[in-house]
């Protein structure tokens, strides 16, 4: 009972941590893809973990609750759908437009949380870790809607038609981290607009959020003015 209350109070202080460590479970999981229902329902659980978690972040940060709960809540309801095996498109791309608003919804739901702090704590770490994880997700499920609404949007010389969310993802996080080392290259116009939409995010979440960091940090080292007076 004690180890329960100790995890629970763990959660309530370090939501950004846990949403962190999801997104790396289900990571893992992705290296042993199959199309089983068992690895469908298990990641599907865990998708609706993160969004859960992403529902406890939104209503503990500044961003407009009950929006935000819409994003998380119609996530939920359509990608269940796809997991009991409504296979229509439109259903995908809602269940996706969805969590990319869900994921980019907590993401400046921790930005705001971030600026207004005015101390670097734990909670602020894990916070940029999850606001960078959070719009790469999010960019990921807009990937997957452009590829669903316009074949061919993106060209693998490994895989011809509809690409892999690891894929997608793993394009995703090389944008973002301008370390180009994706071989997926976005084909169509709406792809390239926003790989470039994704690159100047990346570049303005390292110019915004590290130098807030840094900033934080050199606030919490600076001497007692009390003293000094």
């Amino acid at each position: 009972m004690h180890a329960l209350i100790g995890i629970w109070k763990v959660f309530r202080l370090l939501p950004s941590a846990w949403l962190l460590l999801l997104q790396f479970f289900i990571l893992i999981l992705s290296v042993v893809v199959n199309h089983s229902a068992t690895y469908r329902t298990l990641t599907w659980v865990l998708g609706v973990l993160v969004l859960l978690i992403i529902a406890k972040v939104i209503r503990q940060t500044p961003m407009f609750t009950i929006i935000g709960l819409v994003f998380v809540g119609g996530a939920v309801f359509f990608s269940l759908l796809h997991l009991l095996g409504v296979q229509h498109v439109m259903i995908q791309v809602i269940a996706h437009a969805f969590e990319a608003a869900a994921y980019f919804s907590a993401a400046y739901g921790l930005l705001r949380y971030m600026f207004e702090d005015r101390y670097l704590t734990k909670d602020e770490l894990f916070a940029a870790g999850a606001v960078f994880t959070l719009i790469a997700w999010g960019f990921a499920f807009l990937y997957n809607i452009c590829q669903l609404l316009i074949p061919l949007s993106f060209q693998n010389p490994n895989i011809t038609g509809l690409q892999t969310w690891l894929d997608l993802l793993f394009l995703s996080f090389s944008l973002q981290s301008a370390t180009g080392l994706s071989d997926l290259i976005p084909i169509s116009a709406p792809a390239r607009v926003l790989a470039m939409l994704q690159m100047f995010c990346g570049v303005m979440y390292l110019a915004l959020v590290v130098s807030r960091l840094i900033a934080l940090q050199y606030i919490a080292h600076l001497p007692n003015q009390d003293k000094l007076n």
